[in-house]
């Protein structure tokens, strides 16, 4: 759990800024907002539209491939997942935010990927996966990654509107949401309809204890963003990841990929060092 000590130290590095290095550093928030326009939806899980935020003229669309799957863990699980991360070390990371990994070492640039120091999903994360798995949508979903973040407000956490990797990832990004609720903001910056001059973006209300999948084009074509400003207490959350067609039976890199998944289905992980 954070203390004064973890909270004073900054993992930023580039341009990416938080509360503590623009404190010490005179460093300024970069703002990444390139458009003077932005229309803004919120998603509405019933009806799966994206719905015009406030009072305003543009027209509800729909918006494929979200999945929110509230009150996913009970409370007292939430509080297990939590001690029990808390008991291992948390490394500062970029913009604020603090990780656990458990997963392979991965050079996406170089497309290359080693053991490291990988020895599996952690113990907790056995159960979540078997019941996720029971979801129609998650039927196959074999995770090899988990990666653990703590936002918090004292340290301006947030993570930049981004797309995952598609090269080792497969299609189904699946987050656990813990101890606070949030609001994960999709984007893009391109034209989308008669929305031609600026940045369409819309809110996904991510509940405490929900879990939230991004698949289709909600993954590969929306990026996902947690705003600074949508975290008003500590957040934590556990993102899992899935292997692409080319590391699964069939693909061209099929030895490699079955290797890693012996190991993350092992469940007997600790937090990478590095």
């Amino acid at each position: 759990m954070a203390d004064k000590q973890e909270v004073a130290v900054c993992g930023c590095k580039g341009i990416r800024t938080c509360l503590i290095c623009e404190g010490k550093d005179g460093k300024h928030q970069l703002q990444h907002q390139t458009h003077t326009i932005q229309y803004d939806f919120r998603y509405d899980p019933e009806s799966k539209l994206a719905v015009p935020a406030g009072s305003s003229v543009l027209e509800s669309f729909p918006f494929p491939g979200v999945f929110l799957w509230e009150n996913f863990v009970s409370e007292d699980e939430e509080t297990e997942l939590v001690e029990k991360m808390d008991q291992d070390i948390w490394r500062e990371s970029q913009s604020g935010r603090r990780k656990q990994d458990f997963g392979p070492k991965v050079n996406f640039k170089k497309q290359r990927i080693r053991l490291g120091g990988f020895n599996g999903l952690p113990a907790l994360s056995h159960k979540l996966v078997d019941r996720m798995t029971k979801e129609p949508l998650l039927s196959g979903f074999r995770p090899v990654e988990q990666c653990n973040l703590d936002y918090d407000p004292k340290r301006g956490s947030a993570i930049d509107p981004h797309l995952d990797d598609s090269w080792l990832w497969g299609e189904r990004l699946v987050t656990i949401n813990l101890l606070s609720d949030t609001v994960l903001t999709m984007s893009l910056d391109k034209c989308w309809g008669d929305m031609d001059q600026g940045e369409v973006r819309v809110a996904v209300n991510l509940p405490r204890r929900c879990l939230i999948v991004l698949y289709g084009d909600a993954r590969h074509h929306w990026k996902h963003a947690i705003h600074r400003k949508d975290i008003q207490s500590r957040r934590v959350c556990s993102t899992f990841r899935e292997l692409s067609a080319e590391f699964l039976e069939g693909g061209k890199q099929e030895a490699l990929g079955l290797g890693l998944l012996d190991v993350a289905m092992s469940y007997n992980g600790v937090p990478i060092n590095s």
